[in-house]
């Protein structure tokens, strides 16, 4: 079975890649030609998902699965959410981003936060919605090296190391995206 996973995002390719059963060709935005950045313009994590899914659906006639997150942070009204990868501007610099976030939660004590990741399917013309939530906390400063966005400063519950400490195998098995990925996984298979 061949599957466009509707991302440029070579880190994100990789972590999803290696998740997914060996009998399933994952392909990238890139590998089928794709040069621009799908548009997300909805309101909602889930939304965007959709959104890149049917695009690659519409303008390649190709079976997809798109995926958006987003860090949800209680004490800022739950930011950056949908506009995670670009809260500190349109740039998507991940540096920034989470600078920002650190500055803005300086006053506050309470430092929940969870990542949500949407997954939509477009298969065969339809569609099919996944999602997988981790809660955690934000921790105060930047630690490890592994991962990406906000990866050094996401610590999950239960745990007391961040994801960017992680391996990429250990983030799989308990992060939001290894959950989505999961659901996923079972729903190809059936």
């Amino acid at each position: 079975m061949k599957l466009v996973f509707a991302t440029h995002n070579t880190n994100k390719f990789i972590e999803v890649k290696a998740m997914l059963p060996k009998h399933i060709e994952l392909l990238s935005l890139t590998d089928i030609g794709c040069k621009e950045d799908i548009p997300e313009t909805a309101k909602t994590i889930e939304g965007n998902a959709i959104l890149k899914a049917n695009y690659v659906r519409e303008n390649y006639n190709l079976n997809c699965f798109a995926d958006d997150t987003g860090l949800e942070v209680k004490a800022l009204n739950n930011e950056p959410g949908v506009y995670s990868a670009r809260y500190a501007g349109n740039s998507n610099d991940s540096s920034a981003n989470i600078k920002k976030l650190l500055k803005n939660l300086e006053d506050f004590n309470d430092r929940s936060a969870r990542f949500k990741t949407a997954i939509a399917l477009n298969l065969e013309q339809e569609d099919t919605m996944f999602l997988g939530i981790c809660e955690g906390v934000i921790v105060k400063e930047l630690r490890g090296e592994s991962g990406f966005g906000y990866d050094p400063i996401f610590q999950p519950a239960g745990f007391n190391k961040t994801f960017a400490e992680m391996t990429l195998q250990q983030k799989s098995e308990i992060g939001h995206r290894g959950k989505a990925m999961r659901q996923l996984i079972d729903y190809l298979s059936k």
